[in-house]
């Protein structure tokens, strides 16, 4: 027999398994702990434009309202229905072309539901190009 004396040593190991138990529980706390905005708290300022007139492109329709609620396409007066009437309005003056850019002239009184009401029927139509035009601010 052959006995030595002193005690046993033990090869020293690393134990992973705590280590990523804590690394968990931390990762829930910050999960669960981390708070997100909200859209209701934005704060917007709306900008004024000063920009110089662009020139006209023949691949745009120039939607407008007014504050009373008539529209025009281009130069022709047309009554809004529904949006998927004006569609096919819009489609008529785009004359072909796939994806002209719809310019919407608003009149400052005129209701955000006309403005919408223009937006889905270019959606309908599908036209994704939309821009609007402002006036210069004195």
């Amino acid at each position: 027999m052959n006995f030595r004396r002193g005690s046993f040593r033990e090869e020293p190991e690393i134990n992973l398994v705590p280590f990523i138990d804590v690394l968990i529980v931390i990762v829930i706390f910050l999960a669960v702990t981390t708070t997100y905005s909200k859209y209701s708290e934005l704060q917007i300022n709306l900008p004024t434009a000063d920009a110089s007139k662009t020139q006209d492109r023949p691949d745009q329709i120039n939607v407008a309202v007014s504050s009373d609620g008539k529209y025009m396409i281009n130069t022709d007066a047309v009554v809004f229905s529904n949006p998927s009437t004006f569609a096919v309005e819009l489609q008529r003056a785009s004359g072909g072309n796939p994806d002209p850019v719809i310019v919407i002239n608003a009149d400052a009184n005129a209701s955000h539901q006309s403005v919408i009401g223009i937006m889905e029927s270019a959606r309908l139509a599908g036209f994704g190009r939309i821009t609007f035009t402002t006036q210069r601010s004195e």
